[in-house]
């Protein structure tokens, strides 16, 4: 168990001593509960990702590798290999430069689907589109920044510069997908709303 679990553990078994609970028996559940929530995140990650490769290789018509069984060996094993990519399992710091884009344009992602979803019911969209193509331009000029300096960088930032890559196009593309679509809704039922419904 990590520094940070084994504190989390020992202050929480510390607390429930205060409330009557012997140490013990507080060590025992803060441990389950632990291991209950790195089971629980490890679970979700995997299957999130198994969709994303799913959905990937539907749309670039892969048949073999949106199989259920292929695309969870793809996610566990490159999760796997990442890990083990430095010592003690800590290969998964190696991208926490791109963590906070990566973040917030994942924020945006839900904005646009949000925006889409608001056009299709016709509802006004200003309240989600606005913030979207803020934080859309935001980070994505700051990613622009930061691949720039990982190119500049070269040897271990690398790689960093082509998962980097790898996402904006990803994002791009969605972005342009979800356009395609609020285009071809107001083709179907005219304007889409921006400030009030066209009900009124």
């Amino acid at each position: 168990m990590g520094v940070v679990a084994c504190a989390f553990v020992d202050g929480s078994a510390n607390m429930l001593v205060k409330v009557g609970i012997p140490r013990n028996i507080g060590l025992a559940i803060m441990g389950v509960l632990v291991a209950s929530f790195a089971g629980t995140t490890l679970d979700t990650a995997t299957r999130i990702q198994r969709y994303v490769i799913t959905e990937l290789a539907r749309g670039l018509r892969m048949k073999f590798l949106s199989m259920k069984v292929v695309a969870t060996l793809i996610a566990v094993i490159s999760a796997g290999a990442l890990a083990l990519a430095k010592g003690g399992g800590k290969g998964g710091l190696i991208l926490w430069p791109l963590f906070g884009a990566t973040n917030q344009l994942l924020a945006c992602l839900a904005l646009l689907i949000v925006t889409v979803y608001l056009a299709k019911i016709k509802k006004p969209v200003v309240f989600t589109i606005l913030p979207m193509l803020f934080m859309f331009v935001m980070t994505g000029w700051a990613m622009v920044y930061n691949l720039r300096n990982f190119f500049l960088a070269g040897g271990a930032s690398i790689h960093l510069f082509i998962i980097g890559v790898a996402i904006m196009c990803l994002e791009l593309w969605m972005v342009f997908e979800s356009f395609v679509v609020l285009s071809r809704l107001r083709k179907k039922k005219g304007t889409v709303p921006f400030f009030t419904s066209l009900g009124g």
